[in-house]
């Protein structure tokens, strides 16, 4: 009775230590016209308003869409409310929502687990009602002056992959970064990027929903437009190579090293390198 009871105890103690108070991030809305993009936004500790702050846009998938204002915060939102990170790298942190049945990219064909083409058949249009949302969102954060414009981040897996390749493309004067996670996008478009973007671009080569060649063939298309791209293969590794790529000890300070000043030559940055990893 005793060891059950203690077993228990231990149990109780690993999920309250693992479970995290998502109500730090704070519900907003950004309403433009007739239209609305659900947000929630972290603020850094000890939040001083005279005082502008990198920004991290992180894009969920397409489980996460809603209007709960709250589904988007599944993956990655315990990454940036971990205390240690929050105090080592203060910023603004926004997890947009996509409504149900919408899309971050302008998207023809994508999630063809047999398509090796890594082809993502993006259409050559204005931006989705979303994303279009997202980037007057952050206009409005850049106008204000809110945030450090020199140091905005975007990231995002899956759905939000793709959506990240895209905003690269529609807005490359926005981001001094980005790291898309098995997401995928048109080769094309990469030699529009802006020349000082740094990206790390993640994927699992046993991704059943959007196959790897998505990844491979972006990174080489970066590569070949002489941008700084670092890319991380997950051997074994499903649709979830998300859960690896936020355990990434320097996934964070590689982050937060870039700037729209730097580019590719900030510190901790490795032009064109390419690894794989175990899982």
């Amino acid at each position: 009775m005793k060891k059950f009871q203690l077993i228990t105890l231990l149990l109780s103690v690993f999920l309250t230590s693992q479970s995290q108070d998502f109500s730090l991030y704070e519900r907003q809305l950004f309403i433009q016209g007739t239209d609305t993009l659900p947000c929630r936004i972290l603020t850094p500790v000890n939040y001083n308003p005279a005082k502008k702050y990198p920004v991290v846009i992180f894009l969920h998938g397409s489980g996460e869409r809603g209007s709960d204002n709250e589904l988007q915060l599944k993956w990655g939102g315990s990454l940036f409310l971990d205390s240690a990170n929050r105090a080592r790298f203060p910023a603004i942190v926004i997890f947009p929502q996509l409504g149900a049945n919408s899309y971050w990219a302008r998207m023809k064909n994508f999630r063809n687990p047999n398509d090796t083409s890594g082809q993502a058949e993006l259409i050559t249009k204005p931006p989705t009602v979303f994303m279009g949302l997202l980037l007057n969102f952050i206009d409005t954060l850049v106008k204000n002056g809110t945030i450090d414009k020199e140091r905005i981040y975007l990231g995002g897996l899956s759905l939000g992959g793709f959506g990240t390749f895209d905003a690269l493309q529609l807005r490359p004067d926005l981001f001094a970064a980005a790291f898309p996670i098995c997401g995928g996008g048109e080769p094309i478009f990469a030699k529009s990027y802006n020349k000082k973007l740094s990206s790390w671009v993640f994927h699992g080569d046993a991704d059943q929903s959007v196959n790897v060649g998505y990844s491979r063939n972006m990174v080489e298309a970066m590569k070949n437009a002489k941008l700084d791209v670092k890319y991380t293969e997950y051997p074994g590794v499903g649709h979830d190579s998300w859960n690896n790529a936020f355990a990434e000890p320097e996934l964070l300070p590689w982050l937060f090293s870039k700037d729209m000043t730097n580019g590719k030559h900030g510190k901790n940055s490795k032009n064109g390198k390419s690894k794989k990893h175990k899982s």
